[in-house]
């Protein structure tokens, strides 16, 4: 498999990923803060971002920075409430 193909595919699997978090997001299997959802996203948006910086998309680059970002951000603030909660 040449380089290309290999980052072509990688670039199909995390927009797989982002389809499936999404329908399932949509059909209320899992809550939009859950981590099963936010890792799909994140790990999505990572794969993403190696098939846009390899073929030099970069708005598309841009978008998927910012798509891991909200990710972490959301599972950050998920897990400090948790603790918050936890402390009182």
């Amino acid at each position: 498999m040449s380089e290309a193909a290999f980052i072509d595919s990688l670039g199909w699997v995390g927009t797989v990923i982002y389809l499936i978090a999404y329908y399932l997001v949509s059909a209320k299997k899992v809550e939009s803060d859950s981590l099963r959802y936010q890792g799909m996203n994140i790990m999505a948006g990572a794969l993403l971002v190696i098939n846009t910086f390899y073929w030099r998309s970069f708005p598309s680059l841009g978008l998927n920075v910012a798509w891991i970002g909200i990710g972490v951000y959301t599972l950050g603030r998920k897990w400090m409430l948790k603790q918050n909660v936890d402390k009182a």
